[in-house]
């Protein structure tokens, strides 16, 4: 059996992501870019709080990603994008790397924060994943909020699906359309824990369902190896099972992380997809890798915070 390595000296860390897609300079006016940076850093305070006080990982991701679902400059709960029937479908999900515990909700329309529902499949039903009117109905059973699903909606997103149909565009060109936010940690006792959660793409239809829910693609937990949670353009990183395969290279081939998130994103590119990921070690290493222009992203530890938005620069 494989032990976990341990964090050094009560070592925590938290990394996460508010999106990857066409995030340029040129398409972002300076009051965007200053909310987005404001919103990645009240998110790693909200988690930093829980790790900096000897708290728990899966507690830190959840901390972090009910911020980001609650900013509407971010595609996950309030912000989220319009299906191409003007509704909103929520996907979410979250992993214990001490267990190997998940749970996981697809297609919600009326629960506050869907990343606190994946919690609650994850601990209190016998299941990892639940879909639409079932996935609400159980959050109701657990005393989470309900809300009326144009609680989501921002005039933004509206525009986003406008403009989508009245140009005739396919959801796969929509600008930001892999906005999707995400944190994993690694906690003082050597845990780590992963969370992704979405909107999904603007204009999806028939149900569309992509990585974020999904184990193993999205996002997986694993203190043998590492805690990953993805961004991007879901048909392929389901097809490349793009979290568990970082993971599974760190755990047997012995790929640190940069090294093997980068492969993982090349494998995603010579697909035809793209996106990005955050990963952490329970020996602390952290990394970044998206093969997109720009992901919104960010960094907490005992040293302090740092946020980045664009491809060509490091967090600050």
């Amino acid at each position: 059996m494989t032990t976990p390595a341990q964090s050094k000296s009560n070592e925590w860390k938290l990394v996460i992501h508010g999106g990857a897609g066409a995030i340029e300079r040129k398409s972002t006016t300076p009051d965007k870019d200053k909310a987005v940076r404001a919103g990645l850093s009240r998110a790693l305070e909200a988690g930093e709080k829980i790790l900096a006080a000897g708290g728990k990982a899966l507690d830190a991701v959840e901390a972090a990603v009910v911020v980001l679902e609650d900013d509407p400059n971010f595609n996950a709960g309030r912000g989220s994008v319009f299906t191409f029937d003007g509704a909103h479908e929520l996907d979410a999900s979250i992993m214990d790397g001490a267990t190997r515990a998940a749970g996981a909700v697809t297609g919600a329309k009326t629960t506050k924060s869907p990343i606190r529902l994946a919690r609650a499949v994850m601990e209190d039903s016998p299941h990892v994943l639940l879909s639409r009117e079932g996935a609400d109905e159980f959050a109701k059973s657990q005393g989470l909020e309900q809300v009326p699903n144009d609680y989501f909606s921002t005039p933004e997103r509206r525009k986003q699906l406008q403009d989508m149909k009245s140009k005739n565009l396919s959801a796969l060109v929509v600008e930001y359309k892999y906005g999707t936010v995400g944190a994993v940690a690694l906690d003082a006792h050597g845990h780590v824990a992963a969370a992704p959660s979405t909107g999904g793409m603007t204009g999806k239809r028939w149900g569309r369902i992509g990585d974020s829910p999904l184990i193993g693609a999205g996002t997986y937990a694993d203190d043998r190896g590492c805690a990953v949670s993805g961004t991007g353009w879901g048909e392929y990183f389901i097809r490349a099972s793009v979290a568990h395969e970082i993971c599974a290279r760190m755990r047997l081939s012995g790929d640190n992380a940069q090294v093997a998130a980068d492969a993982v994103l090349a494998e995603v590119k010579a697909l035809g997809g793209e996106g990005g990921v955050i990963v952490v070690t329970p020996k602390g290493e952290t990394a970044y890798s998206f093969n997109s222009a720009g992901m919104y992203r960010g960094t907490a530890t005992k040293a302090g915070r740092s946020v980045a938005v664009y491809g060509d620069e490091g967090e600050r």
